[in-house]
């Protein structure tokens, strides 16, 4: 395999790198594309909420990777080891080397879960769950079936995760499960969350704590979960208040885990990361901001913005014409707004379509309605609507531009 050339090569084949792939297909079906990715499985990871509420299935979640990229792109099952910008190389796990003329680097986040003691040995048994794995996804609806009462925790690692409204969407979706059955009062749920607060954009936030005070949920900010003891099942947090830090043990009968994540090691030990560990990209325009060939997007890159599908499917269009524009001696252009969206299930039949920008904008695409509403609309969205736009549009490479404007949330800010 070494020596293959290719005008564009994609590191990563998950929602960013196959539909920059197929999309730049569409734009030109001649150049040499370039897929590298190891899986042979692709997972609508959005869907992992409802999986662990009961209300998908990881089947309905799964598709062959092959079925998704075009058939004219090379396809190569292997991991990207390291990085040679200055000579167009790309190294592979195996040793083989591919080069190109201009890269996209979108490899998605690494699930560290062995920065909280103890969890790997403990996940997927003792009641302690996560959804943020295709492997450990349907334990997490296996728990919520069969527990009847006790305590049941939820944690939020430091930020940042993806889509970070998913740590409370499996709360919301348990307790609401648990009202269903008659058992709620049965029940203390609590939130661990080493944010400062329940959301990162104020404009929501405060919507979220009507809805933690609904099903009677006990919060607790600024609370790292650090070890589980699953035999135990006793979990540690840091807790974190001013200057001072102290640790708080918290027995369970049942913990869901959201992992510390971050970029994978092998870009964090790559010349194309920033201090952080990122991907070091220009937030506008997601060109690589020491090398000018390379571009990236999705959850990897240094792009202050919520790591979602919802922001990849903004992203894509904007990579590619930026890339073709390169390929054409025109200027790259900056209008990525870091636009993100976040379906926040408070219940099994209602949603808050939580839409926003680079620094907190709230910027919802439905003109006049209350973002902070919950909707059976968008449950409908959620678990209908959404994938069908993610498996038929988006990762096809076809592109579907619904408009967000700011202005539409300015009257219910000044209402708040």
């Amino acid at each position: 395999m070494s020596g293959q050339h290719h005008t564009l090569l994609i590191v990563g084949g998950g929602a960013a790198g196959v539909s920059v792939a197929n999309n730049m297909r569409r734009q030109n079906p001649t150049i040499a594309i370039g897929l590298i990715e190891p899986s042979e499985k692709h997972y609508y990871q959005p869907g992992f909420t409802i999986i662990g509420g009961g209300a998908y299935t990881l089947k309905q979640a799964t598709k062959e990777e092959k079925n998704l990229i075009h058939p004219s792109v090379n396809w190569i099952k292997d991991y990207a080891d390291s990085f040679q910008p200055d000579s167009n190389t790309v190294t592979l796990r195996s040793g083989d080397k591919v080069t190109y003329d201009y890269l996209v680097v979108c490899p998605g986040l690494q699930l560290d879960w062995d920065k909280v003691k103890g969890l790997k040995e403990t996940l997927g048994k003792n009641n302690v769950c996560s959804n943020y794995s295709p492997d450990t996804v349907e334990y997490t609806w296996e728990c919520i079936q069969n527990l009847q009462s006790g305590t049941a925790l939820f944690t939020q690692p430091p930020m940042p995760i993806k889509c970070a409204g998913a740590p409370q969407k499996i709360m919301y979706l348990a307790a609401d499960r648990f009202r269903k059955k008659g058992i709620l009062d049965k029940f203390s749920i609590e939130f661990f969350t080493a944010t400062p607060g329940m959301f990162g954009v104020p404009f929501f936030a405060k919507a979220l704590l009507n809805v933690v005070a609904d099903y009677g949920i006990k919060t607790h900010f600024s609370s790292n979960l650090v070890a589980i003891d699953g035999d135990k099942k006793s979990a540690t947090f840091e807790v974190t208040g001013g200057d001072k830090k102290s640790t708080v043990t918290k027995n369970f009968d049942m913990i869901h885990v959201t992992p510390p994540q971050s970029a994978p090691d092998f870009i964090k030990q790559s010349p194309l990361a920033n201090a952080a560990g990122w991907v070091d990209v220009h937030p506008k325009t997601l060109q690589h901001n020491k090398y000018p060939n390379i571009f990236g997007l999705g959850d990897a890159t240094s792009t202050p913005n919520a790591k979602t599908a919802a922001a990849v499917r903004k992203q894509v269009p904007i990579v590619v014409d930026n890339i073709i524009n390169l390929m054409n001696t025109k200027a790259v252009i900056e209008k990525y707004d870091g636009y993100g969206s976040c379906p926040l299930t408070t219940s099994l039949n209602a949603v808050m379509l939580a839409e926003f920008a680079y620094d907190g904008k709230v910027t919802p695409s439905f003109p006049f309605i209350d973002p902070r509403k919950n909707r059976s609309l968008w449950w409908w969205g959620k678990t209908t609507g959404f994938p069908w736009l993610y498996w038929h549009i988006m990762v096809k490479g076809l592109r579907i531009d619904i408009p967000h404007l700011e202005c539409y949330a300015k009257k219910f800010m000044k209402e708040d």
